[in-house]
């Protein structure tokens, strides 16, 4: 791309001039021909004809009072159209006084030249009005070539976080008992509730389209404090002691400090990374406050962690596991139902019963296979030292 305007703009320059006396026509086409392609119209209508085709011209001399259209109607009809707008006009006319000048100025004109014509100032102007136009140009074309550059730096951008997230999630997902298929549901789920919520009274104000997408892209790092949780008991196949369950429910906390590290070693806030931590750190909270790590209820809790309490309860309670088979969906969906109000929220709830075809869409969309269950069983086999 060229960085500065075109020194030889001028040269190839094609002036369009309008005015109904011959005479005038060809006198302004004598001073101008050898320094520019000059085409001619002899009234205001023939000039809107040519200007509305492809070769544009690239300045328009105008004349005011002619039959038919005058000068102001075709400067008006010229103005009102994006494709001939910047075209620039010099008023080339016999009406000389301040009254006419402000008008065909407060109509869009770019210069306003008295008859009788001064060749010399005639060409100055033109002169100009051109190498105006160019560096316009120029830097329409500069700033169409960097917003282009912004958004593909912007789409980088985006990528490099999806794949950030994801390579953090799946970190967290090959110490766990579930799969990496889990993530993908848990983030579809959370994006069809918010969404069938966004126009809900107590949940509006929050869920913006921009938010919905920010949640969908944090959702997999919900359970990212596992990696800091020891094998015996991440993947303790039965059930976890009392101590061992405390132990269990720091990953909580774990999961909301790495991502306020990895905040801090950024050195600025992240949407994405906000929703996280509230993910990360809430997801376990019940809606009656027995839930874990701070106890917080109701409306306390941040809607995103809502949102992927109901999410990750049902995606456990229908997939498989080394421990377990899974639910049917209609157990599932009664259990889910039998929480509204004390494990849920209930209006999450009501939006899940809603939505069920579309959580068993997403489910079979993303279901797990065969090879992925029997990967992870060999895992934990292989990390507790049970594998024969």
């Amino acid at each position: 791309m060229s960085t500065s305007p075109n020194p030889n703009f001028s040269a190839k320059a094609t002036i369009l001039v309008v005015d109904d006396t011959p005479d005038n026509l060809t006198l302004i086409s004598e001073i101008l021909k050898d320094l520019y392609k000059v085409k001619l119209a002899n009234n205001g209508e023939r000039a809107l004809k040519y200007v509305i085709g492809e070769n544009k011209p690239d300045l328009i001399l105008l004349d005011i009072m002619m039959p038919g259209l005058s000068g102001y109607e075709v400067i008006s009809i010229l103005k009102a159209n994006p494709e001939t707008h910047d075209i620039p006009v010099i008023f080339l006319t016999a009406m000389g006084t301040l009254k006419d000048e402000k008008k065909g100025f407060d109509l869009g004109a770019a210069d306003y030249i008295t008859k009788p014509i001064s060749p010399a100032i005639l060409v100055a102007r033109v002169k100009t009005q051109l190498e105006n136009k160019a560096a316009a140009d120029f830097l329409k074309d500069h700033n169409t070539y960097l917003e282009a550059e912004v958004v593909k730096r912007s789409r980088e951008v985006a990528m490099i976080q999806d794949v950030t997230i994801l390579a953090m999630a799946s970190l967290a997902e090959t110490r766990d008992l579930e799969t990496g298929n889990h993530i993908q549901r848990t983030q579809h789920y959370v994006k069809a509730l918010a969404s069938h919520l966004q126009s809900h009274p107590r949940f509006s104000h929050f869920l913006s389209n921009h938010n919905i997408h920010m949640l969908f892209k944090s959702a997999p790092l919900h359970d990212i404090g596992k990696v800091g949780i020891p094998d015996r008991i991440l993947l303790k196949p039965g059930r976890l002691t009392p101590d061992e369950f405390e132990i269990m429910k720091t990953h909580t906390t774990i999961g909301r400090a790495a991502i306020i590290k990895a905040e801090q070693q950024l050195g600025l806030q992240v949407d994405f990374l906000s929703f996280a931590k509230e993910i990360a750190y809430y997801h376990q909270e019940k809606w009656d406050g027995s839930g874990y790590p701070t106890g917080m209820s109701g409306d306390d809790i941040p809607i995103s962690a809502r949102l992927m309490a109901v999410a990750d309860v049902y995606d456990a309670l229908i997939s498989r596991r080394v421990y377990k088979e899974p639910m049917p969906h209609a157990v599932a969906t009664q259990i889910i139902q039998e929480g509204r109000g004390v494990h849920f929220d209930p209006a999450i709830v009501d939006a899940f019963l809603a939505l069920q075809n579309e959580f068993r869409a997403i489910a079979a969309r993303f279901a797990d296979s065969d090879f992925d269950i029997a990967e992870k069983v060999k895992h934990v086999q292989t990390s507790l030292g049970t594998s024969t």
